[in-house]
């Protein structure tokens, strides 16, 4: 091959991909970029290239990989199809706050606005998705594009960034000394020591304080200062939906997590909560229940401090007495160094807290031959406090949240945008990430068929993975909204699943059924000892349709409710 002056559009784009740190690419191939995988094949020593069989699975992949290590998850698809596919994975980075970096092959720049092949306007697509979306139509500005493409996706508020990369670009020589620019970092926004001030007074101002916690940019040191305050003040603290990693949950001050359908005890203790401190979640709807569980823009009774690194997020639902613009992390390394308070009337009622959160704990009898709850902590007894957990979303995870206990930052991988078709893809980035760790993969039926085609992944890399399948045969948690409205009217949510265990023997894992909670426990043994990746599922009855509730039982409710 004659060699070139110069260096192309794709080799510059790898070479500031080096100098950012990246270690992972996760893709599906196209000839929209061919050129940057001819130079991905002269860097196999510093970046593996990840193929996945679906662009959803690869999206997601990267996403999970930019949960684990704070910084960016690079995904490169190709245009059109390739693009959309990949859409799901930049929306969950987006709601997540996931530093992410999704690369789009594009058509040549002289097939432009001619409705070519595959053509998609990738900017006005992506606008509402990401924090920025552009294209790069002159190879010697890609560094100036990569460096702002990471410093964006992990500012204030981390998220997604699209970058399309018209196909002729990519081949461009650009000749002579080219400057990579700088390795981008994250520049936390700190609180003022004003403010500090202003939240420790009112704390020592209530009766009854409540923290809750989530968002993105925390740390593992976050945690601890965040446990070290709260212990210290005898403060009692909740997690919003899938952030139950962000601290130990056997941390005294821990009482629980704001999740889909969260403890009655804990809605209660809220209520009866004076002061509301929010560390880092958006307000949203499913840490609210849809906005009941405190009333718009001022909630009566209640004082509300919102810490946030986006400020267009604060004041955008609830009007905050102490809004501050910053990081989470600042702010919690900020409490953690001040003195504790003198008094803590809250004390016995923050104690009260946590006896609720243990009294939660104990699985419940369910219908059926396996017990979900059962067979969750069992497995959580036979693993190391590390194990990384993936699950995507469905009922099922009701009794993955309930039951399985956090001790460690980012041993939780679930998407807070509820997306389906998560845990399998994330598993993979998590096994690829921290090879030497435990991972496991929790699906419902539904939600695994979503991306399973990613075991083929998992087996070309010879990953040794713990794949779950928890089959009830329907859409369930569709079911569940169906008979709380329609009951008895069971439309769209049945499915026709195929034969799991040969599904997974097909791909070379280990599998087996299980259909009682009493085989869990060998069969999990088996699992764990197998040479790579094994699976195994779980067949439970359709009438244990939520932790708290049966399908009767929620049938039965709402036809007394419609007849009355």
């Amino acid at each position: 091959m004659t060699q070139q002056a110069g260096r192309t559009g794709g080799q510059i784009l790898v070479d500031c991909l080096k100098l950012q740190g990246v270690d992972h690419v996760f893709c599906v191939p196209g000839e929209s970029y061919i050129a940057v995988l001819d130079a991905l094949h002269d860097a196999g020593d510093e970046i593996r290239l990840v193929v996945c069989r679906q662009e959803g699975g690869a999206a997601n992949m990267a996403e999970a990989h930019g949960k684990l290590t704070g910084r960016p998850g690079i995904c490169f698809v190709t245009r059109g199809p390739g693009a959309t596919n990949a859409s799901i994975g930049v929306h969950t980075a987006f709601q997540d706050s996931t530093p992410m970096i999704l690369f789009i092959g594009q058509v040549g720049r002289e097939f432009r606005d001619r409705e070519g092949f595959q053509e998609v306007d990738f900017r006005a697509m992506f606008g509402p998705l990401a924090k920025w979306t552009a294209e790069i139509d002159d190879a010697a500005r890609i560094p100036e594009y990569l460096h702002r493409a990471f410093q964006t996706a992990m500012a204030g508020r981390p998220g997604p960034v699209v970058l399309s990369l018209p196909e002729d670009m990519l081949t461009d020589l650009v000749e002579g000394r080219i400057d990579l620019g700088r390795r981008a970092e994250p520049i936390p926004a700190a609180p003022r020591q004003d403010q500090i001030d202003a939240l420790m007074e009112r704390i020592g101002e209530a009766k009854r304080p409540l923290l809750i916690v989530g968002g993105g940019g925390w740390t593992s040191q976050a945690g601890r200062d965040l446990a070290g305050f709260a212990n210290r003040n005898r403060l009692p603290v909740a997690v919003a939906l899938r952030c139950q990693d962000y601290l130990s949950n056997h941390e005294p001050c821990f009482v629980g997590h704001f999740g889909i359908g969260a403890e009655p005890s804990l809605v209660k203790r809220l209520g009866e909560a004076d002061l509301v401190i929010a560390i880092g979640p958006r307000f949203g709807e499913m840490m609210t229940a849809g906005y009941t569980l405190l009333a718009p823009p001022r909630p009566e009774g209640k004082i509300i401090v919102h810490v946030h690194p986006d400020p267009d997020e604060l004041g955008r639902v609830y009007q905050a007495e102490l809004p501050i613009n910053a990081a989470a992390a600042t702010v919690v390394a900020g409490l953690a160094a001040q003195a504790p308070l003198a008094e803590q009337p809250w004390a016995e009622w923050a104690q009260a807290c946590r006896a609720d959160y243990e009294a939660s704990l104990a699985p419940l009898p369910q219908p059926g031959g396996v017990n979900l709850g059962e067979v969750i902590a069992q497995l959580r007894a036979a693993l190391p406090d590390t194990t990384i957990v993936c699950s995507g979303a469905g009922n099922y995870t009701g009794w993955l949240h309930r039951h399985w206990h956090f001790t460690d930052y980012r041993t939780q991988l679930a998407p807070t945008s509820g997306a389906m078709g998560y845990g399998v893809p994330a598993a993979i980035a998590a096994k690829l990430t921290f090879p030497d760790r435990q991972v496991v993969s929790v699906a419902g039926d539904g939600c695994f068929l979503m991306n399973g085609q990613e075991l083929a992944t998992a087996a070309r890399h010879r990953l040794k993975i713990l794949f779950i399948v928890v089959n009830n045969g329907m859409y369930g948690t569709i079911r569940m909204h169906q008979e709380r409205n329609y009951p008895a009217r069971e439309s769209g949510t049945a499915l026709t699943n195929p034969d799991f265990v040969a599904l997974a023997r097909a791909y070379g894992l280990s599998a087996e059924r299980v259909e009682a909670t009493g085989d869990f426990a060998s069969a999990l043994s088996r699992a764990l000892g197998a040479e790579g990746s094994a699976l195994i599922e779980l067949v439970t009855d359709p009438e244990a349709l939520s932790v708290r509730s049966t399908l009767s039982k929620l049938r039965s409710s709402a036809l007394a409710r419609l007849a009355s």
